[in-house]
């Protein structure tokens, strides 16, 4: 099956249609579609277009056995992501204990780390995400820019020379893990420890059984000693911000301040692998698109970069379905009536794809203007990290296309895999080729050894 779906046929789905035409929900008529499987995983997007067509709102047993309700269309996602009665706190699902720990990160329970922005409320989240946005600000994000460009630079230049390249391993998954460290405050030589616990929390099963719980856990200790460190000799890094952080005399206890530091590690790097390796898949399935960023590029014009990165978030972003949301009243979304305590999972993903909102939205279009996706979500949860996976996106994707400028996938679309798993989407592997570069010229220290 191919990566990337074919355009619909002519009167499958429309083209175009005045934001909020949708007709109403007719009857569903046909097979319907098999979610969850690695077909799926590969082209979830005919699907999708099924279910904004014919079950926009539709309850789904999960491959974890927990059943939620799936959003498919913008209006109701856009809804549905703003609407404070749909909690971000576990403690509201119906379902028994042992379904809880299905629907948040693995081992964040155990490891004490819950009390973060995907968890909690208002007011406990105004007042978190206030102290947080204090030490996580554009300013300190835009001064970061520079160690961006070098360790992009530096990451390449460890396979410029070889002709071949994965780029997942070599570069969209370091690339962000040590970015995000650097941040934080993380000693460069503990840095590598973090990519090894990280690594294992990416597999999504992947790996050995409880692996994924037991790197959260020493990432939980290793936050703890540090903020500890942090807190007898602060610096000029984003712990050390969080720790100063206060409002009107609060400040963030030791275990939120972990929890924090964790969340912004965790939803700071996965994200933005996806990001630069759909991004980069989508451009190489897309030649013609590519041309034009490497054209305005090479005219030094950076506009285009900016509406295209937008762009590759909403054709096939790195979230592909927002994080759990639970009813704590009855509610109606689009015409299903979700009871209290129920679990609803918007699809960002089929949102995005929506013609009732974006003209040809199965056509990646990197100029394209009128783009208010819900990549990052919206409403009080909108991604605090935003700025800083835009800034690595873009360093990322400008530096590969002018050092490589002929890179090309070394694999059949057809023979990628993608990984399996319900909240991210993104390649296991992404091998390409090109002509064999010359290493950069930066003098500045590399980031950690793999």
């Amino acid at each position: 099956m191919p990566d990337q779906p074919p355009p619909a046929p002519a009167g499958d789905v429309p083209a175009t249609c005045p934001a909020g035409a949708h007709a109403p929900v007719p009857e569903v008529r046909g097979p319907v579609p098999e979610l969850f499987s690695w077909e799926f995983a590969t082209d979830p997007y005919p699907a999708y277009a099924w279910l904004r067509e014919h079950a926009p709102v539709r309850r789904t047993r999960l491959p974890s056995g927990v059943e939620a309700w799936l959003v498919t269309r913008y209006a109701d996602a856009k809804q549905a992501l703003a609407d404070q009665r749909l909690s971000k706190n576990p403690a509201h699902h119906v379902e028994p204990a042992h379904a809880k720990s299905k629907t948040g990160i693995p081992g964040e329970r155990s490891a004490n780390l819950m009390t973060h922005l995907l968890n909690i409320d208002p007011p406990d989240h105004t007042r978190l995400r206030r102290l947080v946005s204090k030490a996580f600000t554009p300013r300190r994000v835009a001064e970061f820019a520079p160690r961006v460009q070098e360790l992009t630079d530096h990451l390449i230049d460890r396979f410029a020379e070889k002709g071949e390249a994965d780029l997942i391993h070599d570069f969209a998954f370091p690339l962000p893990i040590y970015a995000i460290c650097d941040l934080l405050g993380v000693p460069r030589e503990d840095q590598d420890d973090f990519r090894d616990w990280a690594g294992m929390m990416i597999r999504h099963g992947g790996g050995p059984r409880g692996g994924v719980a037991r790197s959260v856990k020493k990432m939980r200790g290793y936050l703890a000693e540090l903020i500890h460190r942090k807190r007898l000799e602060p610096g000029d890094d984003l712990i050390s911000g969080l720790i100063r952080a206060s409002d009107h005399g609060e400040h963030l206890t030791e275990n939120e301040a972990a929890a924090m530091a964790f969340i912004l590690l965790f939803a700071g790097f996965e994200t933005t692998v996806n990001l630069i390796g759909n991004g980069t898949y989508a451009l190489l399935t897309h030649p013609e698109q590519r041309a034009r960023l490497q054209e305005s590029l090479a005219d030094g014009d950076t506009a285009l970069l900016e509406t295209g990165l937008e762009e590759l978030l909403r054709f096939d972003g790195p979230v592909e379905l927002a994080t759990w949301r639970f009813a704590t009243e009855p509610l109606t979304i689009g015409v299903e009536e979700i009871a209290a305590g129920d679990p609803v999972l918007v699809v960002l993903a089929a949102a995005d794809r929506d013609p009732a909102r974006f003209d040809l939205p199965d056509t990646l279009d990197l100029s394209r203007r009128d783009n208010q996706h819900l990549g990052y979500g919206h409403g009080i949860h909108y991604c605090l990290g935003a700025p800083l996976a835009r800034l690595e996106g873009q360093a990322a994707l400008a530096t590969l296309l002018r050092r490589l400028p002929d890179l090309r996938l070394a694999a059949e679309p057809g023979d990628l895999r993608w990984r399996g798993g319900l909240i991210m989407r993104g390649l296991r592997t992404l091998p390409v080729e090109f002509t064999p570069a010359q290493r950069s010229k930066y003098q500045t220290p590399e980031p950690p050894s793999s």
